[in-house]
């Protein structure tokens, strides 16, 4: 596993973890992303899940969506502040995002492997930050962790 230290100049990652906040605000899973190109925050979303009853409305998938189109994405660096699932990786490879910075894979070990097996550059901050916020959630909402991850 790729590990680097947080700095607090990563605006991207900052903006992740600003919109995992809003959406444990909203009463929903407090899971957010970036996407970013040249260090410039393109998108933000978060997981939308309980927000929109969509149940696929990942928080990688919400910053996808809000970007809109883009002619390519080989040039961007995908922030989330939780490993991604399967259904998130997949959309990481089709769209050959090249990059992703996860905010932690401790309470969550997401689809390293195929991410990698792919090509695909991963770093894992080690957030503490990130930790504390999913293994409260998990232990105060534990059903609808379940039904997020499809257990």
């Amino acid at each position: 596993m790729s590990e680097t230290a947080r700095t607090t100049t990563d605006a991207a990652f900052e903006a992740a973890y600003e919109a995992a906040q809003t959406s444990l605000r909203e009463g929903g899973i407090p899971i957010g992303a970036a996407l970013a190109r040249g260090g410039e925050v393109i998108a933000t979303g978060h997981n939308e899940r309980v927000q929109q009853g969509d149940p696929i409305a990942h928080g990688e998938m919400s910053a996808l969506r809000a970007a809109g189109r883009q002619k390519s994405y080989r040039d961007t660096t995908l922030y989330t502040t939780l490993a991604p699932c399967a259904m998130c990786t997949g959309t990481i490879i089709q769209f050959k995002i090249p990059r992703v910075v996860v905010g932690e894979a401790e309470t969550f070990p997401g689809e390293f492997d195929l991410l990698r097996s792919r090509g695909v550059e991963v770093v894992v901050l080690n957030d503490a930050r990130c930790v504390d916020m999913m293994r409260a959630f998990q232990a105060e909402h534990p059903e609808l962790w379940a039904e997020d991850i499809a257990e």
